[in-house]
């Protein structure tokens, strides 16, 4: 790998993620991207206290340190139980401790990169005159759908229809939602605050997309053509740079089971299922897919965070289900092919690297629109769920039959997604070798960051 060669900086990078799984995973990994292409960048990693419980013990590059604010926000464990009170916490109770923390730090700030959602760190990094870099988590897509919901003139209208089961129709990227699905169990509140974020990151000194350019231009390109400051492709921002770094021969015989009982199943012959997200599907539901996946007659691979034993119970011998894998790993597995998901953004990201066509269950928020781009624009997956305004169940009988069909390598339909997937993988991974589109956007943001703190140009 090329490094970029410069004087060291006389200071920190700071990255704060919002607080969830799903964010401080792809924070990390850009961190660790930017820390192996510069060794002497120093980075803090911010996170509560909570977290860094969670994930302190992790192994990281030495040039990454955490640092932690108090637990101000109801714990990870119960978040989902009030979202919107969570979702309120973050908005006003973290700004005050992470500044204090700022102020605190031995080296200077040089830039912070917060998530998009932290919207008050980009009005405090303008009133402190910190460059600040907004990265964003979901899809180029679903953020210009966003934004155009922030430019109409009509917001608050659109707000309403919430109320009234009107649906949005096309916005200017083109894409035709339904806005309950998206903000399906937000409170008024939690809508605002939404919008309000995305209507700050054009006053942020940079905007990153967990993105690849290459899968989602034409959605950057309007972003580009709206904003009057650097937008950069560094995705996919999961750990495919992991994926071969332990071979030694400890690690060969610490094979986890699950990865060996794959071992033992044809290439592409086993379905994987995770629908992992805190706000997830009914226990009714889950006893559907369940009994579905088990009439059809194709292998699976299920992880169930906090259901194993129930749906261990309602399985079958083609099915193995647990608490967790190494998710990305398992999906570049030769025996898996295909992907049962709820449409969360890194997850697709993952599946894209892979080349796994897939299934897709969305449940909420940017799950419905992502579920569109599987389907309709990249044409690498088939829905299992539509959106079904009467909140119906999916059955089982349903399920299994699109199952079997999805899985059976002679359908003519599923060779030609296999085909796009494949495609997309190799564009996937050019964007991340050396001289790809997200590796030089890596090089010019380091760039960017340098020159703003003491104007050096890098070799």
């Amino acid at each position: 790998m090329n490094l970029i060669h410069s004087r060291p900086i006389s200071g920190t990078l700071v990255a704060i993620p919002y607080p969830g799984r799903g964010h401080i995973n792809p924070m990390m990994n850009l961190c660790k991207l930017l820390a192996s292409r510069k060794h002497d960048l120093l980075i803090t990693f911010v996170i509560t206290e909570e977290w860094l419980g969670f994930i302190g013990s992790y192994t990281k590059p030495d040039n990454i340190h955490f640092a932690s604010i108090p637990n101000v926000l109801p714990s990870e464990l119960v978040r989902g139980a009030d979202f919107p009170g969570f979702y309120e916490a973050v908005m006003t109770k973290m700004e005050a401790p992470f500044e204090e923390l700022l102020d605190t730090l031995e080296l200077p700030v040089t830039a912070i990169i917060a998530e998009t959602e932290l919207k008050w760190a980009i009005c405090m990094g303008n009133r402190r005159n910190f460059p600040v870099a907004s990265l964003c988590t979901t899809s180029a897509n679903f953020f210009s759908v966003l934004h155009s919901m922030v430019l109409t003139e009509n917001r608050l209208f659109l707000i309403d229809t919430l109320d009234n089961g009107s649906e949005l129709a096309e916005q200017s990227s083109g894409i035709s939602l339904d806005i309950r699905m998206i903000f399906e169990g937000s409170t008024r509140q939690v809508i605002q605050l939404t919008l309000e974020c995305i209507s700050w990151v054009p006053k942020a000194k940079y905007v990153l997309f967990t993105s690849v350019y290459e899968l989602e231009g034409h959605a950057l390109d309007t972003l580009k053509a709206r904003f009057n400051i650097p937008i950069y492709t560094i995705g996919p921002a999961i750990p495919y740079f992991e994926l071969h770094g332990n071979s030694s021969e400890t690690m060969v015989q610490n094979v986890p089971s699950y990865l060996q009982w794959l071992d033992i199943h044809p290439p592409c012959s086993v379905l994987y299922v995770s629908l992992r997200s805190f706000l997830s599907v009914s226990n009714d539901q889950m006893d559907e897919i369940a009994a579905g996946l088990q009439d059809s007659g194709v292998p699976y691979l299920w992880v169930a965070r906090g259901g194993t034993s129930r749906l261990t119970e309602k399985g079958s011998e083609m099915g193995l289900v647990v608490p967790w894998c190494d998710q990305l790993k398992v999906l570049c597995h030769s025996s898996i092919g295909g992907f049962l998901t709820h449409c969360g953004w890194n997850s697709i990201l993952e599946a894209i690297y892979a080349g796994i066509p897939m299934l897709t269950f969305p449940i909420l928020f940017d799950q419905a629109p992502n579920s569109k781009q599987i389907v309709d624009d990249w044409k690498i997956g088939w829905r299992l769920k539509e959106q079904q305004k009467d909140g119906s169940l999916v059955t089982r009988a349903s399920i299994a039959e699109l199952v079997r069909s999805f899985m059976d390598p002679e359908n003519n339909e599923v060779k030609n997604m296999r085909k796009s997937a494949s495609e997309l993988k190799e564009k996937c991974r050019k964007a991340v070798a050396e001289d790809g589109s997200s590796q030089r956007n890596l090089d010019a943001f380091i760039k960017d960051i340098s020159q703003g703190h003491d104007g050096m140009l890098i070799d």
